[in-house]
C-alpha cells in the first residue's frame, strides 16, 4: 500500500471527524430553535452560543470536500455526482440557514424573525441529514459500474443504509448540542440542556451506534471493534458525567464517542473508499482513486503549513468566547436606523450636478 494515499486517507477521515465535532453542536443547536427555545430571548440566546463560531466550523466542510477533491479524484467524483439530488439540497440549506444567521436581526419584527428561525431550523436539519447519508452511503457502497458511475436512476441512492446515516447525524447534533447549551449557558436554559441529555441520550446515539456497527459488520477487523467498545464506554461516561452537572466532561465524552466511532468506521472500511454494491471488483480504493504521487506530495507540503494555522485559529476563538452566557447579558433587540435620512445631505434626482 503505497504511503501518500494512506496518509491523505487519514488526513480526510480526520477533517470530516473534526467537521462533525465541530459543526455537531451548532447544526443541533440550529435544529433546537424551534423546538426547545420557549420564547424570542432564548433564542437569541441560543444564536449567541454559535455565534462568534459556526461560520469558522463550517471550514472544515470546505476543506474536506477539496482534500477529496485533490486527493481522490475519482471517490469525489462518483460520490458527488451519484448524490447530486441530495447535495444540491443540502448545499441550499447551508445557504438559507447562514443567510438567515446575518439577517434574522436586521427587523425587529415577529414575522420576520419567525421565517428566519424556520430557515435556521430546517437548514440545520436538512444539512445534517444529507451530510450524514452521503458519509453513511462512502462507507457501505453505491451501485457503481465499472467506470464509477452511478447505475440506476437518480434516487438510487436512496437505501436504508442512506436513512440511516441521515438519521445518526440529526440524533448526534441534537445531543452534542444539548451538551453544549448546558456547558455554555447559564439559568433555566442550561438546566433544561441538562435534561435534555439525560433523558435523550441512548436515543439520540443510537442510529450512530447503528451506523458504526454496521460498517464493523461488513468488513470485520478487530481494532475496530475494539474502538466501538471504547466509543460506548466514552458514551456512558459522558451521559453519567452530565446527571452530576460535570457539562465539561459530558461534552468531550460526547466528542470522543464521536471520534472512536469514526475512526472505527474509517479503519473497518480501509483501503475502500466508495465500494460498489454491484460488484466488489469495482469497488474505488486508496490506491485506483487517488492523484498522482506528485499531487499528494505537494498536498502534504501545504497541508503541514495550512493545517497547524487553523488549528491554532479556532482554538483561539473558543477560547476566546469560553465563558457561560444566559439571557440577562442580551440587551433589548431594537430596529436599526439609517444614519443619513433620505432626504438629508442628499442631491435631488432631477438636480443638474456641476464639475
Amino acid at each position: 500500500m503505497d504511503f501518500l494515499p494512506t496518509l491523505w486517507f487519514i488526513l480526510i477521515a480526520v477533517l470530516w471527524t473534526g467537521y462533525l465535532f465541530l459543526e455537531g453542536f451548532d447544526l443541533g443547536v440550529g435544529m433546537l430553535m424551534k423546538t426547545f427555545a420557549r420564547d424570542e430571548k432564548e433564542r437569541r440566546l441560543l444564536l449567541n452560543t454559535v455565534g462568534p463560531v459556526w461560520d469558522g466550523n463550517e471550514v472544515w466542510l470546505i476543506t474536506a470536500g477539496g482534500a477529496t477533491f485533490a486527493a481522490f479524484p475519482f471517490w469525489y467524483a462518483s460520490l458527488f455526482s451519484a448524490l447530486y439530488i441530495p447535495l444540491v439540497f443540502v448545499l441550499l440549506a447551508l445557504i438559507f440557514r447562514a443567510v438567515a444567521f446575518e439577517y434574522r436581526g436586521k427587523i425587529h419584527r415577529d414575522s420576520w424573525r419567525r421565517a428566519w428561525d424556520w430557515a435556521i431550523a430546517v437548514g440545520s436539519f436538512v444539512a445534517a441529514f444529507g451530510i450524514g447519508a452521503m458519509l453513511a452511503l462512502t462507507t457501505t457502497g453505491l451501485p457503481l459500474n465499472e467506470n464509477g458511475d452511478r447505475v440506476g436512476g437518480p434516487f438510487a441512492w436512496f437505501t436504508w443504509y442512506a436513512v440511516l446515516g441521515g438519521l445518526a447525524l440529526v440524533g448526534f447534533c441534537l445531543i452534542q448540542a444539548a451538551a453544549f447549551l448546558a456547558l455554555k449557558t447559564d439559568g433555566d436554559v442550561r438546566h433544561r440542556a441538562r435534561r435534555l441529555v439525560s433523558r435523550w441520550l441512548p436515543v439520540c446515539l443510537l442510529p450512530l451506534a447503528g451506523w458504526v456497527i454496521a460498517v464493523a459488520l461488513m468488513n470485520g477487523k478487530w481494532f475496530s471493534w475494539v474502538l466501538i467498545a471504547v466509543a460506548v464506554l466514552a458514551a456512558v461516561v459522558g451521559w453519567l458525567a452530565n446527571g452530576k452537572g460535570r457539562e465539561g466532561t459530558s461534552f468531550l465524552a460526547l466528542g470522543t464517542f464521536l471520534i472512536l466511532g469514526s475512526s472505527a468506521i474509517f479503519s473497518a472500511a480501509f483501503p475502500v473508499v466508495l465500494p460498489s454494491t454491484l460488484n466488489p471488483v469495482w469497488n474505488l480504493t486508496v490506491t485506483n482513486a487517488s492523484s498522482s504521487a506528485y499531487t499528494l506530495r505537494l498536498m502534504t507540503i501545504v497541508a503541514a503549513v495550512g493545517v497547524p494555522l487553523v488549528l491554532a485559529y479556532q482554538a483561539w476563538t473558543y477560547w476566546i468566547f469560553r465563558k457561560r452566557i444566559s439571557v440577562a447579558h442580551l440587551p433589548e433587540p431594537h430596529d436599526f436606523e439609517p444614519a443619513v435620512g433620505p432626504d438629508t445631505h442628499s442631491t435631488p434626482r432631477n438636480a443638474d450636478v456641476k464639475a
